[in-house]
């Protein structure tokens, strides 16, 4: 499906975007500094087949899901809790390194975001990612040309799957919700916009925790950003 139909015949004025996963694939970065984390912790190695199901929901999850090496990670041991502020500034400090390093813009993103640019679209990237780390892997990546605004997991009070940083966007690009769409790789983002009341669009390829998006409910799911062209 395009992003046309969904908007009969519309395209959309606003287009959000979540970014690990569905933009960028930045597991080996995020890998990388788990593992980093875990070794001078004197725990063993994740990898990245693992550290890609626990992406998703900001970096203190991810850092609660490396601890427990597992997806599922509440309610977190004794131990693993005492750990978790050293685990986390030891992450922060490792990725700050890493960050943009190994990542890749997937197949099908450019195709779709110059076309978007083209009909004059606003877009924004809405993500769970801490806020200092959105612009330098948009930056690294060559994907900040196309964003007037990003919303990181930090910029308000909640995050995705909490609708508010969408309508945050939404209202900052001066969209409304029968103008305004989703695109992202998990739960959280599907979640989200059906919360926010917009449309959505998820991608298989992305990481949603090693579970399949098909049974999501979004809109329209797609294997490349570009079948929505």
């Amino acid at each position: 499906m395009s992003l046309q139909g969904l908007f009969n015949p519309r395209w959309p004025g606003v287009a959000l975007f979540d970014l690990d996963g569905t933009l960028v694939d930045s597991a080996p970065d995020l890998a990388a500094a788990v593992d980093q984390m875990l070794e001078h912790l004197g725990r063993t190695p994740a990898g990245i087949d693992l550290v890609r199901d626990w992406v998703g929901n900001g970096a203190g999850i991810l850092v609660r899901r490396a601890l427990a090496r597992k997806t599922d990670w509440e309610p977190p041991t004794a131990r693993d809790d005492a750990l978790f502020n050293d685990a986390l500034a030891i992450f922060y400090h490792a990725y700050r390194q890493l960050n943009g390093r190994h990542a890749v813009v997937f197949d099908g993103v450019i195709e779709c975001l110059e076309h978007l640019k083209g009909l004059g679209c606003r877009m924004a990237v809405v993500t769970n990612k801490p806020d200092p780390f959105v612009a330098p892997l948009l930056q690294q990546t060559g994907l900040d040309r196309y964003f007037g605004l990003w919303v990181g997991g930090d910029t308000l009070a909640v995050k995705k799957p909490d609708p508010a940083p969408l309508l945050h966007a939404m209202t900052q690009l001066g969209g409304t919700r029968g103008t305004t769409v989703m695109v992202g790789d998990s739960a959280a983002d599907v979640s989200a916009a059906q919360a926010a009341g917009i449309p959505c669009v998820a991608v298989r390829y992305g990481y949603n925790f090693g579970g399949s998006v098909d049974s999501l409910g979004a809109d329209a799911v797609v294997d490349s950003l570009a079948e929505l062209l």
